[in-house]
C-alpha cells in the first residue's frame, strides 16, 4: 500500500541519516587520533632532539676541559671532566625514558599494544612504569646499550688518563 511504500522511505531516509551521521562521526574520530598521534610524535622528536644535543654537549665539555689541560698540565681538569659526564648521562637517560613512555602512548593510540586505554588528547605517562614494562624503568634506561658505552666509555677513559698522568713519575721508563 501508498503508507507502507511512505513507511519504508522514511525508514530508508532514516537509516541513510544515520549512516551518513556513523560516517561523519566516524571520521572526526579518526582526524582527532590523526592529531593525537601527530601531537605525542612531536613530544618524541622533541625527548630525541635534547637526547642528541646533551650526547653533543657532554663531548664538548669533555673536550674543553682535556684542551684546558693541555694548556695548563694541570690534572685536575681531567678529572673535572667527569662530573659533568656523569650529569648529562642522568640527564639523557631522563629524556631517554620519557621517550620511551611517549612511544608507550603512541603504540596505545594506535593500537599496536594496548597495555593502558588511553583517552583522545591524554598523554597519561605517569602510568607507564617498570611494573607494566621494564624498558619505562629509569635505571633500566641508565644502563641501556644505547648511552651506557658511550658515558662510561668517556668516565672510564677520563680516570685512566688521569690516573695515568698523575702517577706517571711512578712509571717505569
Amino acid at each position: 500500500t501508498k503508507f507502507d511504500v511512505s513507511l519504508n522511505a522514511k525508514k530508508t531516509n532514516r537509516q541513510f541519516d544515520n549512516e551518513i551521521k556513523d560516517r561523519v562521526k566516524e571520521n572526526n574520530m579518526e582526524e582527532e587520533k590523526r592529531q593525537h598521534l601527530e601531537f605525542i610524535q612531536n613530544v618524541i622528536t622533541r625527548m630525541n632532539t635534547n637526547s642528541f644535543q646533551i650526547k653533543g654537549l657532554a663531548i664538548t665539555i669533555v673536550t674543553a676541559l682535556m684542551a684546558i689541560y693541555a694548556s695548563t698540565q694541570n690534572v685536575a681538569f681531567i678529572f673535572l671532566g667527569i662530573p659533568p659526564t656523569l650529569l648529562f648521562w642522568f640527564l639523557d637517560s631522563y629524556y631517554l625514558q620519557q621517550e620511551r613512555k611517549f612511544r608507550g602512548v603512541y603504540n596505545d593510540v594506535t593500537g599496536l599494544k594496548e597495555k593502558i586505554k588511553v583517552k583522545p588528547y591524554e598523554m597519561p605517562i605517569q602510568k607507564y612504569t617498570k611494573e607494566i614494562d621494564k624498558q619505562y624503568s629509569f635505571w633500566n634506561v641508565f644502563f641501556s646499550q644505547t648511552i651506557k658505552w658511550l658515558y662510561f666509555s668517556v668516565v672510564l677513559l677520563l680516570l685512566v688518563i688521569g690516573v695515568l698522568l698523575t702517577y706517571k713519575d711512578c712509571l717505569p721508563n
